[in-house]
């Protein structure tokens, strides 16, 4: 009987043991510190299509509260906010106590002095091992090429501790659509202009802008007119007929307005038709573009039920 009472005391007590390591270590993930190591957009869900709560910026601190999936993370920001990020170390890294990331490109020296030879430049993004805190103006660390120099403890340029990317995920990502999409939304309103400068972003044509905003969110040159990057993107091959089929960042190419109806469009052969308008797709039914004065300029727009889901000719990556 002893022996059943002990048991059953125990067993309890082994199970809450066991309880309580399991949560505490999903806590402790689950309430990690993060870092922003660039710009990047902070939505109220966890989609490209989420509205922007605003932009966070290079040296911003988080808390993660959770990784929702592979692409996003649920924070809580300096303010008590809670909303949702890109999880791409390239953007929020977690932070521990012996790495720190580096905010703004910083010089790397061989001895804690400004005198001291340059070694190279340390980029934003960068991540270096802390060997030890020299004086009020110098940490010692390693970088990734395991390279022993200094570099300043001024936090406009190095945050301790900071960040070891999630395991499986890589550094960069060879398509950057998050930050086309970012470089495009900052331009919301920017007046419309037909055959705008291309050397200047005081206003857009449909295909300045989105010439405009792949260059700044990938560093791709698209072709100037919307004719020439429908080419483009038809000689890459990614393309559909069906804009319910496209994905964040594709470009979508019409034809010539025609009317309101689905009527005004019908027998006609899109494939044939001239391209005279593009846009970059947001997702969730949205496109991002400009295309007249009277609009606005830069502008989001609904595609169903609209003459944009009638005039539709094709759509796809822009991206190789």
């Amino acid at each position: 009987m002893l022996k059943s009472k002990i048991a059953a005391l125990l067993i309890p007590a082994m199970l809450g043991v066991s309880y309580v390591a399991d949560h505490n270590a999903a806590f402790a993930t689950a309430n990690s510190n993060g870092l922003v190591v660039k710009t990047v957009n902070f939505r109220e869900k966890p989609s490209l299509s989420g509205d922007q709560i605003r932009y966070l910026s290079s040296g911003e601190q988080l808390k993660i509260l959770d990784e929702v999936n592979s692409y996003w993370y649920k924070v809580e920001d300096r303010n008590g906010t809670i909303g949702y990020v890109s999880s791409q170390s390239q953007y929020v890294q977690v932070v521990n106590s012996e790495t720190g990331v580096v905010t703004s490109s910083v010089n790397f020296r061989d001895k804690p002095s400004l005198s001291g030879k340059r070694i190279r430049y340390l980029t934003s993004g960068e991540r270096v091992e802390l060997i030890e805190k020299v004086n009020s103006y110098w940490y010692k660390v390693k970088d990734a090429n395991r390279t022993i120099g200094y570099v300043s403890t001024q936090p406009k340029y190095i945050k301790f501790g900071a960040l070891s990317p999630t395991p499986g995920k890589p550094e960069t990502a060879p398509a950057n659509i998050e930050e086309i999409i970012q470089s495009g939304m900052k331009y919301l309103g920017t007046p419309y202009e037909f055959g705008s400068d291309r050397s200047t972003v005081s206003t857009f044509d449909c295909s300045d802008f989105v010439r405009q905003a792949f260059k700044e969110g990938s560093g791709i040159t698209l072709p100037a007119d919307s004719r020439k990057q429908a080419d483009h993107v038809k000689k890459i091959g990614k393309t559909t007929t069906n804009w319910r089929d496209l994905k964040p960042g594709d470009l979508m190419f019409f034809m010539s307005y025609k009317g309101s109806k689905e009527s005004s469009y019908s027998g006609i052969n899109k494939a044939k038709q001239r391209i005279t308008h593009d846009g970059i797709y947001l997702g969730n039914g949205k496109i991002l573009h400009t295309y007249s004065k009277k609009s606005g300029g830069v502008r989001v727009d609904t595609i169903e039920g609209k003459h944009w889901e009638y005039r539709f000719v094709f759509g796809g990556s822009a991206i190789k």
